[in-house]
C-alpha cells in the first residue's frame, strides 16, 4: 500500500535539527568569507538591468512621458502598471509576518525573513512610478503639504496624493516589523562573526540584545503591536491604490468592486512572488530541510483561494 501522504505528516523542519543546526546553517551563509559564483553572476545581471532603468529614466526626463506611448484613454498607462504591480507582491512580506504571526503559524518561520525584505524592496520600487510619471521628478515634493508662502497646497482629492501617503506609512510600518524581527539575528551574527568591524557593526544594529527574558518579552509585544498595525495596512493601502482607478469617470473603472478585487489580488501575486524566491533560494542554499514541501503547499492553497476570487 502507498505510504499516506497526509498533510500532517509533512513537517514544517526536516528531522535531526535542533535550535543550534538551524542556526549554524542559515548563519553560515551570511558570515561564508568566500562569495559563490552564482551570487556574483545574478548580481551581475541585476546590475545590468538597474543600468538599464537608468537609460530609460534618462531618455523619459529628456523626452517626456510621452515616450511611454500614453495615448489611449482606456488601457492603463505604463507608469500605473508597474506601481501596481510592484505594490502587489509587496503586501506578501507584511501577510506572512503580521497576518500569520497574529494566527500563530508556525510554518511562517522559515520564509517570512526574505518575504519581509522583498516587501521593502518592492515597496520602494512602487514608491518610484508617481515620481517619475510626473515627468518632472525635481518637484516630486509639490505632492507633500509643506508650508508654502504661495499657499500652494496639493490636490487631496487626487488619488496619486492618497498614493503618497498610502506607500509612505506602509513602508515605515514594514520597516519597522522588518527590523524589530531582525534583532535577534542580528545578536546571533554578532555573537559568531569572527572579523572584529563585523562584530561591531552587526552589534549597533543589535541594539544590546542578550536575549533575557525580559528582552524576548519586550521583543514578543512589539511583535504583536506592529503586526496588528500591519494587517490593517494590507487591506487599506492596496485599496487606496484600486481608488487610481474606481475615482475616476471612465466607464468600467468607476466600480466599488475594484477594492477587493485588488487586495486578492495582491496577495496572489505577492505569495507567487514569494514561491518564485522560496525555490531558488532553497535549491542554491541547500535549504530544502528549512523551506519544506509543506511551505509550497500552504503557499500554493493561499493562491488558489485568492485565484478563485
Amino acid at each position: 500500500m502507498a505510504a499516506s501522504t497526509d498533510h500532517a505528516e509533512v513537517p514544517v523542519l526536516a528531522p535531526g535539527h535542533d535550535y543550534g543546526t538551524v542556526t549554524d546553517k542559515v548563519s553560515g551563509v551570511v558570515l561564508s568569507k568566500e562569495t559563490p559564483k552564482g551570487w556574483l553572476v545574478g548580481f551581475g545581471v541585476a546590475f545590468l538591468i538597474v543600468m538599464l532603468m537608468l537609460f530609460s529614466l534618462t531618455v523619459l526626463f529628456a523626452k517626456g512621458v510621452g515616450v511611454w506611448g500614453l495615448d489611449n484613454t482606456v488601457a492603463w498607462g505604463f507608469a500605473i502598471v508597474n506601481f501596481v504591480w510592484w505594490v502587489g507582491i509587496g503586501h506578501a512580506g507584511t501577510l506572512i509576518s503580521a497576518i500569520l504571526l497574529l494566527f500563530r503559524q508556525e510554518w511562517r518561520n522559515s520564509i517570512n525573513r526574505f518575504a519581509e525584505a522583498m516587501t521593502i524592496f518592492a515597496v520602494a520600487n512602487a514608491g518610484l512610478f508617481p515620481i517619475i510619471h510626473t515627468g518632472r521628478p525635481w518637484l516630486a515634493y509639490w505632492l507633500l503639504p509643506y508650508p508654502s508662502m504661495f499657499q500652494l497646497w496639493p490636490q487631496f482629492r487626487s488619488p496619486l496624493l492618497w498614493d503618497v501617503f498610502a506607500i509612505s506609512t506602509y513602508v515605515t510600518i514594514s520597516l519597522l516589523f522588518w527590523y524589530v524581527g531582525l534583532i535577534p539575528d542580528f545578536a546571533t551574527l554578532r555573537d559568531m562573526a569572527d572579523n572584529k568591524v563585523v562584530r561591531r557593526i552587526y552589534g549597533i544594529f543589535a541594539l544590546g540584545w542578550r536575549g533575557a527574558a525580559r528582552h524576548w518579552a519586550q521583543y514578543a509585544r512589539a511583535s504583536l503591536l506592529l503586526a496588528a498595525l500591519a494587517t490593517p495596512l494590507v487591506v487599506s493601502v492596496h485599496s487606496v491604490v484600486s481608488f487610481d482607478f474606481a475615482v475616476s469617470s471612465v466607464p468600467g473603472w468607476h466600480t466599488t468592486f475594484l477594492p477587493p478585487y485588488f487586495v486578492s489580488g495582491a496577495i496572489y501575486s505577492g505569495f507567487a512572488m514569494v514561491v518564485t524566491l522560496a525555490i531558488p533560494i532553497r535549491k542554491f542554499y541547500h535549504m530544502e530541510d528549512f523551506i519544506t514541501d509543506r511551505h509550497l503547499e500552504n503557499m500554493a492553497k493561499i493562491m488558489l483561494a485568492t485565484g478563485l476570487i
